[in-house]
């Protein structure tokens, strides 16, 4: 750690200068632990090799949590791409090494052992020459855990950089592993376990806040949450100086949140100019997530390179040519932000005996700026949850999936996500992906099949079945093989009566009581015990076809039971516990009926399935109770007393505004003034909260599911609520009955009549300014404000 400092030392101020980028003279603080440095080349030989292209690489990895092996070597795989394209600098996601999804992990020493183990792999692979690698693993320092960058180049350490903010809300949680680094533009030594310290040499390395300073810029590192934050750290290294900062992270997917990402990095180029590169995780790492990957590089408000947001392939690596002249032409005319730079209190810099630019880069080509390519909400759905449902099953090591088909649009936009699924695998076989093609044969247990066609594939690993009742109609059975044919599908079709009877026998045995559907006079509670029954023994045999039915088939292995609930029952409850709703995964869980709807759609055109025609045209039931005249006299809205679209306005309300029953009717009156009156609004609050809160406890026992909506109810950590409830909600109720009558006075209708005439017109109170003597003020938006004389009609 020792070693010779550069340049002259500047005279009594304690501090090192080295030759400056674009003539300035950056001060290195005295006292700052650096690595060995050579003495700055001659002038002249700096002015005659003076690079100024610089190509750097940023990637997106499906990591797994604690697969250190797998880690490993996609990380080296990574490094090797990187450095084929020429690149001199590579970043790579947050926590990479152990994988971002540990949670309680986090607290075993073992966490901490195997990742060092790792990064020792990394240090002395020949893989890692001559390249700045940066990596992301757990770090204890003084007794006290931080989510770390470990930078290093030819095993030698150069920084260990903790994570300043911490993501600690909706699925984050890191405060629960991790403390922040609260000590800004401040390092501190860091004492190298000895198995690292035998590999670089390095009894210690600088721990803390600070930027690396190479031969021709200066590089800082962001992590994750950092973006976020109202005062990023890239603000003031971009003020002090750093030219290239870095990103990485551990971003899961939620429709339509791309943009967000894309222009938080774009306006922190755009502001301070600069080079960004942001890495993400991709794919499921063993939780409820995915890692939608979307890694870029931009520089000065403008995107380089941009990565797949959805992809089977488990290494993706981007790389630029980017030219440091025009950072620093770009920040020399803005003067805000030049006289703040001059106003900047300064980082500790980490000097590096290393160069990201060539000698001789004169002619050597740049990248180009692109447009960012976004996909839509419906191609998001085709996309993300196909991706996971990947995932889990080649992780899982199962032989494919069994899916309860109603015939219904939850379960038809279910299919059609294992039929996307099959669509990606193939295009990806076709591309040339060797690992992906390795995982399919694994799946199917045949060493030398290929699928050929989404059909092909999804006929080996899907297998649907359609479970009718006395209650079923023939309508649904139809759709439900109908698109089983068109998909490609396994598909079994069985009826549940003699289970059902068989159970309810045993009911009547020992009671010697006989429950009736509502329909044949029985009670309300009667009515919804014998539809829970179906439901429920749904279920098991769902369970039981899973575990057997490839073996009376001569295949080996088994399938994971797939649901399909969509985010708006869930949230309501409208399920009945331990029915089909609950399986291994649901990839729909956290997707809306809307946009499930606009998904179905999607696939009718893109992948040319008619079957899904009549299935949107038909009503949402559960066909749980009698027949009438052979058609279903059940629906799923009249069942909830509320429209899907409306459960969407409760959640997001509920969940994103964080808003209790009072502020939801509150909103609401205003919202839907023109749909319905006060009382109506009160009422239909009322009911959601009732509704809700009686049903809570089912979240407990809700199935996995892919999370891609910000209102998503799911117990496990992303809604924490309580499961039992006042679920009358006295308080909150009367404080909306308080509001009812004045609202409804406010907004109730009466008439105005002008002075000097006969006629009358309809006006509501909310527009009138005054009341005073029978004399009202009226605003009108053409004439002014009128003097009207009033007659209130009630």
């Amino acid at each position: 750690m020792g070693g010779e400092r550069a340049g002259p030392s500047s005279e009594g101020r304690g501090e090192d200068w080295q030759p400056g980028r674009s003539g300035a003279r950056v001060p290195y603080l005295a006292g700052t632990r650096v690595l060995p440095f050579p003495r700055w080349p001659p002038a002249r030989a700096i002015a005659a090799r003076m690079g100024r292209k610089v190509t750097v690489a940023t990637c997106a990895l499906n990591q797994w949590a604690l697969d250190f092996e797998g880690n490993l070597q996609r990380i080296l795989k990574s490094i090797k791409i990187a450095k084929n394209r020429g690149a001199r600098y590579r970043l790579g996601p947050e926590l990479e090494i152990c994988g971002y999804g540990c949670w309680d992990h986090y607290y075993e020493s073992d966490t901490l052992l195997h990742s060092f183990q790792v990064l020792a792999a990394l240090l002395e692979s020949p893989v890692t020459q001559n390249i700045i690698c940066d990596v992301g693993m757990p770090v204890m320092h003084r007794n006290v855990r931080y989510n770390c960058r470990v930078i290093f180049l030819n095993r030698k350490i150069l920084l260990i950089r903790p994570k300043m903010a911490l993501a600690n809300e909706a699925n984050y949680h890191e405060l629960r592993w991790f403390t922040p680094w609260s000590r800004s533009r401040h390092t501190e030594e860091y004492f190298l376990p000895r198995m690292i310290r035998d590999l670089t040499r390095q009894e210690t390395v600088p721990f803390g806040d600070a930027v690396l300073a190479t031969w021709d810029t200066c590089i800082g590192s962001e992590i994750c949450e950092e973006l976020w934050t109202p005062h990023s750290p890239h603000i003031d290294m971009g003020l002090d100086g750093v030219e290239i900062v870095t990103n990485a992270s551990s971003s899961h997917h939620v429709l339509r949140k791309a943009n967000t990402r894309v222009d938080l990095v774009t306006m922190a180029t755009t502001k301070n100019g600069g080079i960004y590169l942001l890495a993400n995780q991709k794919g499921c790492d063993g939780d409820r997530l995915y890692y939608d990957g979307c890694a870029m590089i931009a520089m000065n408000g403008s995107i380089f390179a941009q990565g797949s947001q959805f992809s089977l392939d488990d290494v993706e690596v981007l790389t630029a040519t980017l030219d440091l002249e025009d950072v620093r032409s770009y920040r020399a005319e803005i003067s805000s932000r030049n006289q703040a730079a001059s106003r900047a209190s300064p980082y500790p810099r980490v000097k590096v005996d290393f160069a990201l630019s060539c000698h001789e880069d004169l002619l050597a080509p740049v990248s180009e700026p692109i447009e960012w390519k976004y996909h839509s909400p419906e191609e998001e759905i085709s996309l993300g949850p196909a991706c996971w449902l990947w995932d889990f099953l080649r992780r899982s090591q199962q032989a494919g999936f069994l899916l309860p088909l109603s015939g219904g649009v939850d379960s038809a936009a279910t299919a059609c996500l294992v039929y996307c699924m099959c669509r990606q695998v193939c295009e990806a076989v076709r591309s040339g992906n060797q690992e992906v093609l390795a995982d399919v044969r694994t799946i199917v247990n045949q060493s030398s099949y290929t699928p050929q066609d989404p059909r092909d594939l999804c006929g080996h690993i899907l297998t649907t079945c359609y479970m009718a009742s006395e209650n079923s109609s023939q309508e649904t059975c139809s759709r439900a093989r109908e698109l089983a044919q068109q998909i490609g599908s396994h598909h079994i079709s069985l009826s549940i009566d003699p289970a059902v009877k068989a159970v309810m026998g045993i009911f009547s045995l020992v009671t010697g009581k006989s429950p009736l559907f509502a329909a044949h006079g029985g009670s309300s509670r009667e009515n919804l015990a014998l539809q829970n029954v179906q439901a429920r023994i749904r279920m098991v045999l769902a369970y039981l076809f899973a575990q057997l039915n490839l073996w009376s088939r001569g295949v080996r292995g088994g399938l994971l039971v797939l649901g399909s609930a969509n985010v708006d029952e869930s949230l309501l409850g409208y399920l009945t516990k331990y029915d089909c709703s609950s399986a291994d995964i649901n990839p729909i869980g956290g997707i809306s009926k809307t946009d499930l709807r606009a998904f179905v759609h999607f696939c009718t055109e893109r992948f040319q399935l008619p079957a899904l025609q009549s299935i949107l045209s038909a009503l949402p039931t559960a066909e749980l109770e009698p027949l009438a005249d052979g058609q279903v006299s059940q629906t799923d809205e009249e069942d909830m007393g509320m429209t899907y679209a409306e459960l969407s306005v409760y959640g997001r309300l509920r969940k994103v505004a964080k808003m209790g029953p009072y502020s939801m009717f509150c909103k609401l009156l205003s919202t839907w003034r023109h749909l319905w009156t006060p009382r109506q609004v009160a009422d239909k609050v009322k009911r959601f909260f009732s509704k809700y809160s009686m049903n809570r406890h089912k979240m407990t026992t809700l199935t996995p599911a892919y999370h891609a909506e910000n209102y998503s109810p799911d117990d496990n950590r992303f809604d924490l609520r309580p499961f039992l409830y006042n679920t009358g909600w006295p308080w909150q109720f009367r404080c909306i009955e308080n509001q009812v009558s004045p609202a409804e006075m406010f907004l109730s209708p009466c008439f105005i009549s002008v002075e000097g005439t006969q006629r009358l017109f309809p006006l509501r109170i909310e527009k009138l300014s005054c009341i005073h003597s029978g004399i009202v003020y009226c605003p009108h938006s053409c004439r002014g404000t009128h003097r009207f004389k009033v007659a209130f009609v009630f």
